[in-house]
């Protein structure tokens, strides 16, 4: 008995302990089907090969602290070897071993005892907690590598703009070339860009093919750079000084390849959101602070020192150099393995 082609089945896969789809094209089912697929999936992880997924992130976590490093100061993230940034000591293999390293040295140089920042141990902690997740969601399947390669560059790109306030080209432009490319291999599957474009083409709104899903890959580096791109280059006509980086129109660009429209504008909002939370954060710390301070050294009657204070915190906000790009990375993160599930819930509430 044939079953209809909108239709998915779910076998068991002995040699992973997953479920996955029987074997055909990943482009020749229908949205339906893929979504049915997506909800019917149980993954058993392995431990054995969780952990040495595991531990592959740190490695990797290892390596991207090396590119947070020498990225920005134009080095070689190959040659020379790591040494201590103080004496220039080579750092010899036992003293780079992820995490162990760090905690045996106890956060300092074997040598010169210079301070070594706590960012080495979290970025590895944290690429290795990001490989360990992909697996456990996605199983062992190509989408794990596509968003572990995804996270390793958002990683990479959020700490080096919250240290330097920049967002190196070589990592957003290899970045956006290896979001394509996935899209012929990893459907992104985007219904909005679908929509869009079967507004030009009504067949291709129920298709589903490599090409179509890298123009929707396509699509979703478009909206996310002009997004970025947009305001960014207005602000700038207007006042003569730069208000947006246009790294954050390449780091944009390089989300929309990997996760398409959708995603992409889920991305973009929920980041201006929690940006705009931490600008007012700032702004009402720095207006408490510079009130106390105005009040108990200059002794000013209350209302005059808050007036001053608050004419203190906006200049301060105005100078504070804010690194978008933390927040577009983390909310981009967030979005590849909750932003589904977010537009699920939304509109189930509609």
């Amino acid at each position: 008995m044939s079953l209809p082609a909108r239709h998915a089945i779910v076998l068991p896969d002995s040699t992973f302990s997953t479920w996955v789809l029987p074997p055909e094209a990943p482009y020749n089912r229908g949205e339906t089907s893929i979504i049915l697929a997506r909800l019917g999936q149980k993954h058993t992880v392995d431990p054995a090969f969780a952990l040495a997924i595991f531990a592959l992130g740190l490695a990797f976590g290892s390596f991207l602290n090396v590119c947070i490093y020498r990225l920005p100061r134009d080095l070689s993230v190959i040659h020379p070897g790591s040494a201590c940034p103080k004496c220039a000591q080579p750092i010899r293999f036992y003293d780079n071993v992820p995490i162990l390293s760090w905690l045996i040295l106890r956060g300092r140089c074997r040598y010169c005892k210079a301070a070594i920042s706590p960012r080495y141990l979290v970025v590895e902690l944290l690429t290795g907690a990001l490989f360990l997740a992909c697996y456990a969601y996605f199983g062992f399947t190509l989408a794990t590598l596509k968003y572990c390669t995804f996270g390793f560059l958002l990683l990479g790109l959020i700490f080096t703009d919250a240290e330097t306030q920049l967002l190196p080209d070589k990592l957003t432009l290899p970045g956006i070339v290896v979001g394509l490319l996935f899209s012929l291999v990893v459907p992104v599957n985007d219904l909005l860009s679908k929509m869009l474009f079967g507004f030009i083409y009504q067949p291709a709104a129920g298709a589903s093919s490599p090409w179509l899903s890298l123009l929707q890959a396509l699509m979703g580096a478009a909206v996310g750079a002009s997004f970025i791109y947009g305001p960014g280059a207005i602000y700038l006509r207007a006042r003569g000084v730069e208000g947006m980086g246009f790294g954050d129109v390449k780091l944009m660009a390089m989300v929309g390849a990997f996760l398409g429209i959708r995603l992409t504008i889920f991305t973009l909002f929920t980041a201006t959101v929690l940006g705009s939370l931490a600008g007012l954060s700032i702004v009402l710390v720095v207006w408490i602070k510079r009130t106390r301070r105005r009040i108990v050294r200059h002794h000013e009657p209350a209302s005059l020192a808050r007036r001053h204070g608050w004419e203190s915190a906006s200049i301060a906000l105005r100078r504070f150099p804010m690194p978008f790009g933390v927040f577009l990375g983390s909310m981009a993160m967030v979005a590849s393995f909750f932003g589904d599930q977010f537009f699920r819930w939304y509109w189930r509430l509609l």
